[in-house]
């Protein structure tokens, strides 16, 4: 049986992870490592939340699944993603941050980690700060860098119509081809407005689009909008709810739970020998 779906399946069609050995079959674990992909997560736990030793996929199962069961274009997100991976954990290595370049672009850091060094891209020929990604500014802080490039942000952010911006946390380079005006960065998760840049990290209910520039700018009809918003008070509310139910029941529960330990411990320390 499988663990996720709670479904009977031929024993061909199941597969059992090396590192902890709980078994799946093999259509849950393709969906599974999919959302997983497409949340740019490429190391994987065990999808079983009572995994003892909270295992994980191996980078090369992982590799198998995909190249198997889960077709190419799965398998290219997949090798994407972990060189994304790969080139974020390696202190020698950057993404040349232009537009349109592709090059992972080889560096020596600097002994301060706090000091960014001249990272040139052979491809663009572009000079960048190692640390900002911003155009190399020497001696200058990227701080005061960055409060440079404000000008440059709110010129890129007042067009619309251009299918590339950068990120305004991390300022990757993103392209927005479909969908509505509520974009996630896929390196730094940042959530912001495409339109105006402005982040949108605390705003659950998606208030910025009422009022303002970006006012019905957000590209959902307003039916749509309202779903959204019930949904999420929705769930704050049954949060609540079930809070406020509960609260009795531990209030109650909160004695008998000291009394239970004070006792346990009389009788730890009435047989221990002296």
């Amino acid at each position: 049986m499988c663990k996720l779906c709670l479904t009977m399946v031929p024993a061909c069609w199941m597969y059992t992870l090396q590192d902890c050995s709980c078994t799946f079959c093999l259509t849950c674990l393709q969906q599974y490592l999919r959302i997983n992909i497409r949340e740019g997560n490429v190391t994987v736990t065990c999808p079983d939340a009572d995994c003892i030793i909270t295992g994980k996929i191996l980078i090369s199962e992982e590799k198998a699944l995909f190249g198997e069961i889960a077709g190419e274009d799965a398998y290219y997100m997949f090798e994407r993603y972990k060189l994304n991976l790969d080139v974020e954990l390696d202190p020698n290595r950057v993404w040349c941050p232009s537009v349109g370049c592709e090059t992972i672009c080889s560096f020596r850091p600097s002994p301060d980690p706090n000091l960014g060094v001249c990272v040139f891209c052979i491809s663009c020929r572009t000079k960048f700060c190692s640390l900002c990604k911003l155009g190399y500014h020497g001696a200058a802080s990227c701080e005061d860098a960055r409060k440079n490039s404000n000008e440059e942000i709110e010129f890129s952010a007042s067009d619309d119509e251009s299918p590339i911006k950068r990120c305004p946390n991390c300022r990757i380079p993103i392209e927005k081809d479909d969908g509505c005006a509520q974009m996630m960065c896929y390196r730094c998760k940042h959530v912001f407005c495409w339109h105006c840049l402005a982040s949108l990290d605390d705003d659950f209910l998606l208030r910025h689009y009422d009022k303002g520039p970006c006012r019905n700018k957000l590209g959902h009809s307003r039916a749509s909008m309202i779903w959204h918003r019930t949904q999420v008070v929705g769930i704050f509310a049954g949060f609540s709810f079930l809070l406020l139910m509960a609260s009795p029941f531990l209030l109650l529960a909160a004695p008998c739970f000291f009394c239970c330990r004070c006792k346990n411990r009389f009788f730890y320390e009435e047989a221990t020998p002296l």
